[in-house]
């Protein structure tokens, strides 16, 4: 009788870190292998050694290149894995930007890895398409359009009988830019993302009039827009949604800037794959190539460009990194302007516990900035209907449509609160067992 366990390596009741280890007799495959973020030890935990053999793993698994799913794998690389990598060639494409960028900005005093750790690692990937099969020791697997951002994916794996299913990240329906998410018949066991498990978005045509509203006015008051931004997807759906606005002139013509050399080549990226866009948009793409390019706007991939937007007089729209204030040019934006009373701090993600993005969403009158405490004077708006994640209706519809076949679930990718009440609500108003792992906690199944 094949033997299966599953060990909860990162996003065990917290939302970054992924990385689970599937051994399926003597198949290991292990799953994401993302970077810790948002937490006072994370470099730290980041740093910390492998806890499994990466030389002994058969596959890895990337669900898509947000670098919390992938920022440990030229770590992997580095302590001695050499098999293949499976992703979709978007998220190899992404990976390869976001892996580099983030290397500027890993601290605790050593090298988590090097160009040459990355490079390496990139040889590893394989770029499969959505549904192709791939054989790993037995193991028949597939990536699954998740709808989360471009080319990410559920990974399917049918294992001696058993089919277990790993979400990463479960898109938010409906998607602007991507077609609606696979449907997974016949799954066994589930290990399903909790970022918003508790919580409740906007409607789209909701977060649609928060921004134009919050462009009107600053336009009215001259004051500054910020945005801080995830350089993949949330920075092209703004993009695609501010020029369908100017095209139909809902919103007055306004200097906008992406001032983030990630976003930046992020675009590009998308830029390259419509076919991977909703039907709609692989139309609209047909005659109008340019979808996240209008006039106005200016992309600032130099540190000279960044600097000269401060001598453009508001007002002005900035769309800069990184999404949770965590580092990056919003940093410069919000030091600048926070204190403006005319300017306005428009949040559109999540934003982690200890992160400056969250103490701003909590309306601290202050803060600091580059060791400096910053006055916050400008309004915090905060909508969070331009979510990549599923919230909680989303998420219990999404375990729902396969409560004929799961054995179990297992809940990860949220903060306890998150975790644990979707877990509770999977129990209750399902019937399924249901788990919030801690981390490095092994499960025989």
């Amino acid at each position: 009788m094949t033997k299966f366990s599953l060990s909860f390596w990162g996003g065990a009741r917290e939302v970054t870190g992924a990385c689970y280890l599937l051994e399926v007799g003597r198949t290991k495959i292990l799953v994401d292998c993302g970077m810790f973020q948002g937490c006072d030890d994370c470099d730290i935990r980041t740093h910390e050694p492998l806890p499994f053999k990466a030389a002994e793993l058969d596959a890895v698994f990337v669900t898509h290149a947000h670098i919390d799913h992938i920022g440990r794998l030229p770590k992997l690389w580095r302590e001695g894995f050499r098999g293949p990598i499976y992703a979709t060639t978007p998220t190899r494409d992404l990976a390869d930007i976001m892996l580099a960028d983030a290397m500027q900005f890993l601290h605790a005093g050593k090298e988590l890895y090097s160009a040459s750790d990355l490079a390496e690692t990139l040889k590893l990937f394989q770029s499969v398409e959505y549904g192709e099969d791939i054989a790993v020791g037995g193991i028949s697997a597939r990536l699954l359009n998740s709808s989360h951002i471009l080319g990410s994916a559920f990974v399917r794996l049918d294992a001696g009988g058993k089919v277990f299913v790993f979400t990463g990240d479960v898109g938010n329906v409906p998607s602007i830019l991507l077609p609606p998410r696979a449907s997974l018949p016949e799954t066994s066991v589930l290990i399903v993302e909790a970022t918003y498990g508790n919580k409740r978005h906007k409607h789209t045509e909701d977060r649609r009039l928060m921004l134009e509203r919050a462009i009107e006015d600053v336009v009215a008051k001259k004051g500054t827009l910020m945005l801080p931004v995830f350089a993949t997807e949330r920075t092209q759906e703004i993009l695609f949604e501010i020029n369908e606005m100017l095209q139909f002139k809902r919103v007055p013509e306004v200097p906008i800037f992406v001032d983030s050399p990630l976003a930046i080549r992020a675009t590009r990226v998308f830029a390259k794959y419509p076919g991977y866009y909703r039907p709609e948009v692989q139309e609209l793409a047909k005659t109008h190539p340019h979808l996240f390019e209008f006039k106005n706007l200016k992309f600032t991939e130099s540190v000279e460009e960044s600097k000269a937007i401060n001598n453009v007089p508001p007002p002005k729209v900035i769309l800069a990194g990184s999404g949770m204030s965590a580092g990056g040019r919003i940093l410069h934006h919000e030091k600048r302007y926070l204190p403006d009373a005319k300017s306005i701090l428009f949040i559109t993600g999540y934003q982690a516990a200890g992160s400056l993005g969250r103490r701003l969403l909590d309306k601290a009158r202050e803060v600091k900035i580059h060791g400096e405490s910053v006055r916050v004077a400008a309004e915090t708006r905060v909508v969070d209907g331009y979510s990549a994640h599923a919230d909680e209706d989303e998420l219990f519809s999404f375990v729902a449509e396969m409560r004929d076949s799961l054995e179990r679930v297992f809940v990860v990718q949220g903060e306890p609160a998150a975790v644990l009440g979707f877990q509770a609500t999977i129990q209750d108003h399902l019937g399924i067992p249901a788990a919030a792992p801690l981390h490095g906690e092994k499960f025989e199944i």
